[in-house]
């Protein structure tokens, strides 16, 4: 349920993004180092729990608090603010589903999630996971290969899945402790932008966890991912990416206004060219900002359109921060290689958006089933 406590936690965010995100944010992606300050701060802040209901505990926001605070992190830091989408992502299906010690432990801001969707077999249709669940004994045998983790070897546990345990349907949905005999990481993340998420391949060979571990019903998973992780997760991702494109756009009004043709005696923001690309760039920007406020409302008072326009607002705001860094980077030159002006950060961080499944060429053929009446899967 959305409440009237904005204030209450954009305020708890604001210092712990000034104070403790923006400072740390140049070396997580240089060394790619998981940002464990950020999450502990967040934790004690109660912004952890942001969705956990306060009959647990926690804040009892909804969409648009999570929108908002993964976006102020992302302005200073896209690998923290990915971590913690995903966090708020798997938090909604424990809140949901999930046994009352584990969402007491979210919303206290002692457990970090996050989702295992993705698998080597299947791609980015993560909707359709080929990983096994098998009843032995007492208990639940899990199977199968991740091909990404956001926060893999970091989080507490996966919200994970896998075909069903013996139901109809596309998967089942579990909590996987972190710590499960069987879990392992082939490898470590070394990524192009959002150097700092870890999101790693996950290997489960052997895993046991107990049959209270289902999260919702067997063979409920492809529900729970579309009614309950899609929308949360479309929503931050596009806000992630709105954050990077004001960012990338910020910094370039700065350089152009800042540096000058000492020959000429003007700035860079005083020739005519540059103003026009920097006039679409701010086009751009606020286009996808009126979009994203408007799948806000449209998903909060149940209008017809929400679905759709949940699909288009992860899909454009992947193509629009792409296109922004871009120009960002052709606006500040040479500069721009350079790490001190920011943008070349934004720029890799950018590019996330459009490969993270749904990929936008996915997203792009949901809309066009969508519009002319063809079922989506």
């Amino acid at each position: 349920m959305e409440t009237k406590t904005t204030s209450t936690w954009l305020e708890r965010i604001e210092p712990i993004t000034r104070e403790v995100i923006a400072p740390a944010a140049a070396e997580i992606d240089s060394t790619g180092a998981f940002p464990r300050a950020a999450l502990t701060a967040m934790g004690k802040a109660g912004l952890l729990g942001l969705i956990s209901s306060r009959e647990v505990g926690g804040l009892g926001e909804g969409h648009r608090a999570a929108m908002q605070v993964v976006e102020r992190i992302a302005h200073e830091c896209a690998s923290t603010a990915m971590v913690v989408c995903m966090h708020y992502c798997g938090a909604a299906v424990i809140e949901a589903f999930g046994q009352r010690n584990v969402r007491e432990a979210l919303a206290r801001g002692e457990h970090v999630t996050t989702l295992a969707f993705s698998e080597n077999g299947s791609r980015s249709h993560f909707w359709a996971p080929l990983g096994t669940a098998v009843s032995v004994g007492n208990g639940v045998r899990l199977d199968a290969k991740k091909s990404w983790a956001t926060s893999a070897g970091q989080a507490d546990s996966y919200v994970w899945s896998s075909k069903p345990l013996a139901a109809n349907g596309a998967s089942t949905i579990w909590l996987v402790p972190a710590k499960s005999a069987g879990l392992s990481i082939p490898m470590p993340f070394n990524g192009m932008g959002m150097r700092g998420n870890h999101s790693s391949p996950v290997d489960a060979e052997g895993v046991i966890v107990g049959t209270d571990a289902m999260l919702g019903a067997d063979g409920q998973g492809f529900d729970i991912m579309m009614g309950t992780v899609l929308p949360y997760f479309q929503l931050m991702s596009a806000a992630i990416s709105l954050a990077i494109s004001e960012a990338a756009l910020e910094k370039t009004i700065a350089h152009l206004t800042r540096t000058r043709y000492e020959h000429l005696n003007q700035t860079l923001a005083e020739q005519p060219i540059n103003r026009f690309y920097l006039a679409k760039m701010k086009i751009k920007v606020d286009l996808l900002r009126t979009l994203l406020e408007d799948a806000l409302v449209a998903l909060a008072s149940g209008r017809a359109d929400a679905m759709l326009r949940v699909l288009e607002s992860k899909a454009a705001a992947g193509e629009i921060a792409t296109e922004v860094t871009d120009q960002s980077m052709r606006l500040c030159g040479g500069a721009a290689f350079r790490k001190e002006v920011g943008v070349e950060r934004n720029f890799r961080d950018a590019r996330a958006s459009t490969v993270m499944a749904p990929t936008a060429d996915a997203l792009y053929d949901f809309i066009g089933k969508a519009l002319t009446g063809l079922p989506l899967f």
